[in-house]
C-alpha cells in the first residue's frame, strides 16, 4: 500500500488518512557510532488511523488537532513536514493542517511519524510536485526512522535505523486488540536502558520470513517477539498482565509495539477478540479491536 494512493482530493484540501503500524518482530543489535541504535524489525499496518486534512494557503503554516495538549509549532512533526517540503521544493505557498487523534500518542504505533508521512504525501499532490519515493523517503527520514515506512506502510522488514525498508509478503487479513495502558514510556529511556540489558531471547527472523510466504498466521503469532518488551515491562509491570490477559482470552499469540507500553494480540476468534477487547474495556480507555491491512 501507498499512502499516497488513499488521500482524497477535493480542490484545494487533501484528505488523508494516517495509519498505526506494529511490530511483529523487533530486535536492536547494537549501538552505533553515530550514537544511534541499529535495529531489524518486522513492521505491520493495522486499520486504526488519524484523520489528516490539508488545505493549500497562500503563505505560513498552521497546525490544530483536537488533543489541546499537543504542541502546534515547529515541535509538531506536521509542521516540521511542512518546513521540510517548502524547503526542499522550493515552492511558493503554506499549509493549514487540522489533525484529528485516534491513535494513542506515545504508544509505540508511530502515530506521529504517520502524520509527518501524510502531511508530506498530502503536499505533494496539492502543489503538483510529483516526488519520487526515493524522495518522499529522503524527506521523511529528515523527520523520524519510521517515517519511511509510514508513506508505504503493509509489511516490510526494516533495518539499518528503521530507514532500510524491504516489502515482504502480506500478512493476511488478521483481527487485532491493542491495549494500551494509561503511563508514558520514553523510547530514549528504554534504548539506554537496552545497552545493558541482557537478552535472553531474539526474534527467529528467518522463520517469521517463512511463516509470512506460507501466509500462516498462527505460525507468525507464535513467533511474535520484542527484545524491547522485557525492558519496559521491568519498569512498568502491568505490560506482562495485559500480555498474559490477552492470551487467557483466546489470543494466538501477543506482544509489545514498539518501545511500548501499547500491547496487541492477534485473535482468529472474532467473537473472543469481542469479548476480550470488552472487558479491557473496562479497565482502559485506549482499546481498540481492528484488523491488518495490506
Amino acid at each position: 500500500m501507498l499512502l499516497s494512493d488513499d488521500i482524497i482530493l477535493n480542490g484545494g484540501r487533501a484528505i488523508a488518512k494516517s495509519y498505526a503500524k506494529i511490530n511483529l518482530t523487533l530486535d536492536v543489535l547494537g549501538r552505533m557510532e553515530n550514537g544511534y541504535h541499529e535495529i531489524e524489525m518486522v513492521m505491520q499496518t493495522v486499520n486504526l488511523f488519524d484523520l489528516v486534512i490539508v488545505d493549500r494557503q497562500e503563505h505560513g503554516i498552521r497546525v490544530s488537532t483536537n488533543l489541546r495538549y499537543l504542541p502546534n509549532n515547529e515541535k509538531n512533526i506536521a509542521y516540521k513536514a511542512c518546513m521540510e517540503f517548502f524547503a526542499y521544493t522550493k515552492r511558493q505557498g503554506g499549509a493549514k493542517i487540522l489533525i484529528h487523534k485516534n491513535i494513542p500518542v506515545a504508544a509505540g504505533l508511530a502515530g506521529g511519524s504517520g502524520n509527518g508521512a501524510a502531511v508530506l504525501c498530502a503536499l505533494d499532490l496539492l502543489y503538483g510536485t510529483r516526488l519520487t519515493l526515493e524522495e518522499l523517503f529522503m524527506l521523511g527520514q529528515r523527520l523520524g526512522a519510521d517515517v519511511p515506512y509510514c508513506i508505504t506502510g503493509g509489511t516490510q522488514l526494516a533495518k539499518g535505523i528503521g530507514e532500510q525498508l524491504t516489502p515482504l509478503p502480506p500478512l493476511p487479513k488478521t483481527t487485532v486488540l491493542l491495549v494500551k495502558p494509561p503511563i508514558n514510556v520514553s523510547t530514549p529511556a528504554i534504548y539506554a536502558q537496552m545497552d545493558a540489558a541482557p537478552i535472553p531471547e531474539r526474534p527467529d527472523k528467518a522463520a517469521m520470513l517463512a511463516a509470512l510466504a506460507a501466509g500462516d498466521v498462527p505460525a507468525v503469532s507464535g513467533l511474535l517477539c520484542n527484545v524491547m518488551e522485557q525492558v519496559t515491562r521491568a519498569q512498568f509491570p502491568v505490560i506482562g498482565g495485559i500480555k498474559k490477559k490477552l492470551l487467557l482470552n483466546g489470543a494466538l499469540g501477543a506482544s509489545m509495539s514498539g518501545s511500548g507500553p501499547t500491547v496487541f494480540g492477534f485473535f482468529s476468534d472474532d467473537a473472543a477478540a469481542k469479548q476480550s477487547a470488552d472487558s479491557f474495556s473496562t479497565m482502559y480507555k485506549d482499546v481498540f479491536l481492528t484488523k491488518t491491512i495490506q
